[in-house]
């Protein structure tokens, strides 16, 4: 069939108006409530001592602050991080408390000590007195320790103080986690990156599905979206784009964990080698979207609230931070 002119003209202002609607909405459903990227790295090589982490030969190794984040294309505006310390230098738990203090953008910083050091409580208590410090990240490693010496209650300092831990490590991990979590049933725990798992389009891997169970089955445990794309890339290839190649693993942790205890993280920049802001972003807003009207808000904000208790801070006056 032949389209003439004025058939066209009409189609085409048809579909820029559905565009406009589109973007009214999309507008409209990103100033609804905040949303809090929980899992972001901020470090600065030019500094006089450098930096542990990343090397040198890293496609990282930059200077990462705030305001690049702020510049990044996004699907929905982030309007706050929590940002998580990659460095084991204990001074640099301060470097980022310094640059939270300066740039209200940063709604918490989740720090790194060594529960296994002699003076862990002391450096809880010191930092803790800081109410942007939120909570501290340990490895499934450090885990593993705690629990097989029976001095898991080590971490009972974080509890005292109203914090959180983050835990990261391989598929093991929920399993893990879930064992620590009845030893620490006072203390709000979070699973970093879903734990690691190798995300293809096989079926999750049993093991991982279980483990995910085991910890979801302790209601102090939250599970942390983040890592998603880098755990589909392989071969330092960009990772899938479409929701479906995630959409196995995500029910599963959705499905256990429930709408309440799923947390919104990108890992950036670890992610940009795998996807851009706007991708990732986009996979897990559209996902949780399905999931009913309210999810997107408690997955992007609210859940995040409801584990480190962060505060609200006023919009950053410059990105010259």
């Amino acid at each position: 069939m032949s389209m003439n002119r004025r058939n066209f003209l009409q189609m085409s202002a048809a579909t820029v108006a559905a565009a406009a609607v589109q973007t009214e909405l999309q507008a409209g459903v990103s100033a609804a409530f905040p949303v809090i990227d929980c899992h972001t790295h901020f470090y600065d090589p030019g500094r006089p001592q450098g930096v542990p982490w990343p090397g040198r030969d890293s496609s990282l190794y930059r200077t990462v602050l705030p305001a690049d984040l702020r510049r990044l294309p996004q699907h929905l505006p982030v309007t706050g991080t929590i940002v998580v310390e990659a460095s084991s230098w204990l001074e640099d738990n301060d470097w980022l408390l310094e640059l939270a203090q300066r740039d209200p953008f940063i709604v918490g910083v989740v720090g790194n000590l060594n529960p296994e050091s002699t003076d862990f409580g002391l450096q809880v208590r010191r930092l803790s007195a800081n109410p942007l410090f939120r909570g501290i990240r340990i490895s499934a490693r450090q885990v593993g320790v705690l629990l097989e010496q029976g001095r898991s209650g080590v971490l009972g300092v974080l509890s005292d103080h109203d914090l959180a831990l983050d835990v990261n490590g391989g598929p093991e991990t929920p399993e893990l986690l879930s064992r620590l979590a009845k030893h620490q049933p006072q203390l709000r725990m979070i699973l970093n990156h879903l734990g690691n798992p190798a995300i293809t389009r096989d079926p999750p891997p049993a093991a991982w599905a279980s483990g995910i169970r085991a910890a979801a089955a302790c209601g102090n445990v939250f599970c942390k979206v983040s890592a998603l794309v880098e755990g589909a890339a392989r071969d330092g290839g960009r990772a899938p784009e479409q929701l479906d190649f995630y959409r196995p693993y995500l029910d599963v942790v959705w499905d256990a964990f429930s709408d309440r205890r799923v947390i919104y993280g990108s890992n950036w920049p670890v992610c940009e080698r795998a996807a851009d802001y706007r991708v990732l972003q986009k996979l897990v807003a559209d996902y949780a979207t399905e999931r009913g009207p309210d999810v997107q808000q408690q997955f992007f904000a609210g859940n995040s609230k409801a584990v480190w208790k962060w505060a609200d801070r006023k919009p950053a006056a410059s990105d010259k931070l």
